[in-house]
């Protein structure tokens, strides 16, 4: 199957400020100091996978990765209008980390399929480090959330199975 790579380069330069921009607004409503700082990373994170495509798009079109990435959310993308819901309902840090490990986990699927579809080792390169790095984004959530629930933590899972 053929796809159209630059197209989906940039489709992945969006989905990466999606994202920033779903964990900047999550962080915006976290009372919990380390949910907060966990986000913010993410946020930062996005930034930098963003960043990661925008060096192998060819496009005109993004003449400034930064000026792209401060234009307002995209409040129609899936990412801004599921936290979007979230805000206005009721907000908690467990359904904000519950919903990111959700977009983490499909995101990461999305770059592994798309990678498959690419001959250009250097582009999949990039698409297979973005998923990687994906993949890392729900563990670290996923550990977050475990501690906000007061859940064994991996790191002391030895010493409850020995006592």
């Amino acid at each position: 199957m053929s796809i159209d790579v630059q197209e989906a380069i940039k489709r992945s330069i969006q989905t990466e400020k999606n994202a920033m921009n779903f964990y900047q607004l999550g962080a915006e409503q976290m009372k919990n100091t380390d949910a907060r700082k966990t986000f913010e990373l993410l946020a930062r994170e996005e930034r930098d996978h963003a960043e990661h495509f925008f060096r192998i798009y060819t496009g005109s079109d993004i003449p400034s990765l930064d000026a792209f990435l401060d234009i307002p959310p995209d409040n129609e993308s899936s990412w801004i209008s599921s936290i979007a819901r979230l805000v206005e309902s009721d907000f908690t840090e467990q359904k904000a980390m519950e919903l990111a490990m959700d977009r983490e986990k499909n995101l990461e699927e999305t770059l592994l399929d798309t990678a498959v579809k690419i001959d250009d080792v250097a582009v999949k390169a990039v698409f297979e480090l973005n998923a990687k790095e994906t993949h890392n984004h729900y563990l670290l959530i996923e550990s977050e959330y475990a501690r906000i629930m007061g859940m064994v933590h991996e790191s002391d899972m030895d010493t409850y199975v020995r006592e």
